[in-house]
């Protein structure tokens, strides 16, 4: 199909999916890490503080993503996160910079020379929400979970170097550990949790602890829980004892809406106050008299997962020919409104470990079709792909509400349609898509979505073949020199060395194409002029909320 013919065909479905969504009333359920767009850095409207901060006033923030849980340790999704970061503290936190900073601790840990074991001490003075201290005891229960071979959360992975956790007094934790790990000291972002509320608990029923996880989380960050109304809304209050002080803002309100569209439209009657904003409607937001947008490169990447453990696409080849069959400069340009830089490997341009020096997959479905003839592909009667009786006909997953996710599923199934590829594309509610794709049920076929990524590059915990059973490695990928390499890297402490060998694991996945990485998005956050405080993060959505205040 020519490119002229596919912005045509595109713009046909983009026309009826208006159509549709006028229709609905706009009654779609909610998405994932609600949104997903970014670039390079624009420099407008960067949220930087007018005058002195206010003390008192509220806001709300607007998003189509419903929280899943309140504890960290068993998250997998941003909504959750943003409710998170509100509540907990952890002992290091990153910075705008992605320099790893004290947060609960008082200092940067003290590590001895064989880079074993690694010492913490905390403030003194700091209370849970419900009047409690944050002790060492309590930082040594959370991370003993970790390790706890019970432990039913996707992130022991993260922890397989570290042998005990001792309090040494009330204010000073000591981490053992039975290797050299280039990448502990980012593993220590984890929040706190308070072992007089959960120490009876045993750690095999912490992940379905519904009392605490979502009915009544209790942490030590600068805002306490008030109430969650599934589908509406969830209010979080100033917690006057937070230790950095007493936040600025009163509360603060997460407004949920069943997709981005109705975000906006909440924005636009000046009903909420904070909106990841999708890169579809910046132009629109651009001309809001009311609100500012911030834009900075995301530490993310897009991506549409195969699922290699189903027989469509185990060989290499055919996941090869899958991405040079999507036009990704064309999903940039036209989804992305031009926001965003076409990816090839899992890491981010901010990442200190980023290459490009990889194979790169660009758009040519004359040779997809040759790659995918050479794999044993041949079109039916019906012109779509047949092999020993099977037709390659498979379902892409999505989350609702994720309007950026819809259109590439519409396009993808263009671009695939036009050589013999039969693709449904469906949308599902947040819950029950994190459900069918995560470890350990990945009931998919292959699905749109999009990394986070942790301030270390260490590749283990998405690629090591362990993960695929109950950590995020939830496409099954498996390759033995992965695996090896990926545990080299983290017992080399030189950062160039270091680089090399996660380099050559990026290598590997942009060679065998597991993911088809989709592109480098820019994250634009619209914000009202009322709010002040605001530091763009580029990995999180809510920053130091403490830190906000309304200029009214």
């Amino acid at each position: 199909m020519s490119k002229k013919r596919l912005l045509m065909l595109f713009g046909l479905v983009m026309a009826l999916l208006l159509v549709v969504t006028a229709c609905s009333g706009g009654d779609e359920q909610a998405t994932t890490d609600p949104d997903g767009e970014t670039e390079e850095p624009t420099g407008e409207g960067d949220g930087e503080a007018t005058g002195e901060p206010q003390q008192g006033g509220s806001i709300v923030m607007g998003t189509p993503g419903e929280p899943v849980t309140f504890n960290e340790l068993y998250y997998q999704d941003s909504a959750s996160h943003d409710v998170i970061q509100m509540l907990h503290v952890s002992l290091m936190q990153t910075d705008e910079n992605l320099e790893i900073q004290p947060y609960a601790a008082v200092d940067h840990p003290e590590v001895s020379e064989d880079g074993l074991e690694w010492t913490y001490t905390i403030h003194e003075g700091m209370t849970f929400h419900d009047g409690e201290p944050v002790t060492a005891e309590d930082v040594a229960f959370t991370y003993n979970i970790l390790i706890d071979p019970d432990y039913t959360g996707p992130r022991a992975g993260d922890f397989e170097t570290l042998e005990s956790v001792e309090v040494i007094d009330e204010h000073t934790v000591l981490f053992t550990l039975n290797e050299v790990d280039a990448s502990f000291e980012a593993r220590h972002s984890y929040n706190i949790l308070p072992q007089h509320i959960l120490g009876d608990i045993p750690v095999a029923d912490l992940e379905e602890y519904r009392e605490y996880n979502l009915d009544a989380p209790i942490g030590a960050g600068p805002f306490k829980f008030v109430e969650y109304v599934d589908g509406q809304y969830l209010t979080v209050e100033a917690f006057d004892d937070f230790f950095l002080g007493r936040p600025n803002l009163d509360s603060i309100t997460f407004r949920y809406a069943a997709d981005q569209n109705a975000v906006l439209l909440l924005f636009e009657t000046g009903e909420i106050d904070h909106m990841v904003l999708p890169a579809t409607e910046y132009a629109t937001a651009e001309t809001y008299d009311h609100g500012r947008i911030s834009s900075e490169l995301e530490l993310r990447y897009d991506y549409i997962g195969w699922n290699n453990d189903r027989p469509l696409f185990q060989d290499p080849r055919v996941r090869q020919a899958l991405t040079m069959a999507i036009d990704r400069q064309l999903i940039v340009d036209e989804i992305m409104g031009g926001r965003a830089e076409v990816a090839h490997t899992p890491a981010s341009p901010l990442s200190w470990a980023y290459t490009d020096e990889v194979t790169k997959f660009d758009y040519d479905p004359a040779a997809a079709q040759e790659l995918l003839m050479e794999a044993g592909w041949e079109p039916g009667s019906d012109g779509i792909l047949e092999k020993d009786g099977e037709r390659f006909s498979f379902e892409l997953l999505s989350n609702d509400g994720n309007v950026i996710r819809r259109d590439i599923g519409v396009i993808v199934q263009q671009m695939l349609g036009e050589i013999g590829i039969e693709v449904e594309p469906r949308q599902m509610e947040w819950g029950a898509y994190l459900d069918r794709v995560n470890t350990p049920n990945k009931d998919f076929d292959a699905t749109i979505a999009a990394w986070g990524l942790a301030t270390d590059p260490d590749p283990s915990a998405l690629w090591h073949s362990r993960e695929s059973e109950a950590g995020l490695n939830n496409i099954t990928y498996a390759n033995d020199e992965v695996d090896e390499l990926a545990e080299l890297n983290k017992t080399i402490l030189d950062r160039d060395e270091r680089a090399e060998v996660i380099g050559n694991v990026y290598k590997i996945l942009a060679d065998e194409q597991p993911y088809t990485f989709l592109f480098y998005p820019e994250q634009h956050i619209l914000l009202s002029n009322k709010l002040q405080g605001f530091t763009h993060h580029p990995r999180l959505n809510v920053y130091r909320p403490f830190e906000w205040y309304v200029n009214e």
